[in-house]
């Protein structure tokens, strides 16, 4: 990799790793992204947590391609927002920094909680609360001085209100109504077995899926479709949205007019979750002030390596959720 033109800034990575993979650019601090490439395959988590090996081997080929379509670059920062990294992120915090920089020859390593980049993306450096809802679900809030998260727990504990959730909440109505139990509802049933198969089957093939919260998440959509007319699907996605204001109350400052986001993949569900969900924060967070997100947890990713670079970055760190870390090249 070919340093930076001059007037460029220093060279950077951006990473966005959720439930649905990876997502990257590349750049400078000058002129911001040049190139991006993305990965659909999830980083796996095990025993150790998030697989830092696996993340390494996704990313570095993916790196290397969109370096030699950036042309002359070099990176000096890599900002890693990863889903899990609050509870799951261990090895990843130990051993990730040196990979980049053995790898990739960065010098700062920035890994944040994929809330936090998508805070960054979604409100800048301001006070306010955001929740990132996709495949999983975390609020999180900040007065400046200090950060608070809420939920982030995964699929199996929490992520109450996610794609997920809301996925598995439309199967489990689906099979209700498949063995004639109250609850159910027809119109799931029939759209899950378009989409999976006779429902007799699909424990056999949900359950075996190191990637089950990404396909349980695929069933929102159409969840969100069966809303209008359908009680069962707009109950979903009404009891969703109550989840999503419970996790932002429990993280947005007191004081002031902080300002409240919702980014992520469920913001596309339109308004069978999202009429419900300003109801809900307007009754639990009357001060503060409903916006629409600036970018998503890419762009907030990108943001934070060119604040670095500009001596601008001002939110505060945290040993769970944002830490910045200077390595050495070998």
């Amino acid at each position: 990799m070919t340093g930076p033109a001059a007037g460029d800034g220093p060279g950077f990575v951006a990473v966005d790793s959720g439930g649905s993979g990876l997502r990257v650019a590349v750049g400078t601090a000058g002129r911001g992204p040049l190139a991006r490439g993305a990965s659909t395959e999830p980083v796996r988590t095990g025993a150790r947590g998030i697989d830092p090996g696996h993340l390494m081997e996704q990313l570095v080929p993916l790196v290397r391609a969109l370096a030699a379509e950036a042309g002359a670059w070099r990176p000096e920062t890599a900002v890693v927002g990863a889903a899990g990294l609050a509870g799951l992120g261990d090895a990843l915090r130990a051993e990730l920094p040196g990979a980049l920089a053995r790898e990739l020859g960065v010098r700062r390593v920035v890994l944040a909680a994929d809330a936090v980049t998508a805070y960054v993306g979604a409100l800048g450096p301001r006070p306010g609360a955001v929740i990132a809802a996709g495949t999983g679900l975390i609020a999180v809030g900040t007065d400046l001085a200090g950060w608070r998260r809420a939920d982030g727990w995964g699929h199996l504990l929490g992520d109450c209100g996610s794609g997920a959730w809301i996925g598995r909440a439309g199967l489990e109505a689906a099979l209700r109504a498949h063995d004639g139990r109250e609850g159910g509802s027809a119109r799931l049933l029939a759209c899950a077995e378009e989409v999976f198969g006779p429902v007799a089957g699909l424990p056999g093939r949900l359950y075996p899926r190191p990637d089950r919260p990404a396909v349980l998440a695929s069933f929102a959509p159409r969840v969100a479709a069966c809303a209008d007319g359908d009680p069962v699907a707009a109950g979903i996605l009404r009891a969703a949205a109550r989840h999503m204001a419970d996790s932002a109350a429990a993280v947005c400052p007191a004081a002031g007019e902080p300002r409240i986001a919702l980014t992520g993949g469920l913001a596309r569900l339109g308004g069978p979750l999202l009429g419900p969900l300003d109801e809900q924060l307007a009754r639990r967070l009357p001060h503060a002030r409903r916006v629409t997100a600036e970018g998503d947890p890419l762009h907030g990713a990108v943001r934070v390596a060119t604040d670095l670079a500009a001596g601008t970055f001002t939110l505060p760190g945290d040993e769970r959720l944002l830490t910045v870390t200077t390595v050495a090249g070998e």
